[in-house]
């Protein structure tokens, strides 16, 4: 028997816990956060949008940043 272990990460300050693996998209989707029009940055470093499609990692505290017109 194989037991699966949550995936817990941090989303804008907020925790989360996924009972399988998904992929950064997936994450946006499930937290129904857009996927245009924003920047991530994991563990303070910016995440490229190349890289979107890998896996989430396990404990990743993840930024959702978006861009505000005004000056």
């Amino acid at each position: 028997m194989t037991t699966s272990i949550p995936i817990g990460v941090t989303v804008n300050g907020a925790d989360h816990e996924f009972a399988e693996p998904l992929s950064v998209r997936e994450l946006l989707a499930r937290l129904e956060l857009p996927a245009k029009g924003i920047a991530l940055a994991v563990d303070g470093a910016v995440f490229p949008k190349s890289r979107w499609d890998e896996p989430v990692g396990r404990g990743w505290s993840i930024e959702v940043l978006t861009a505000v017109q005004g000056g």
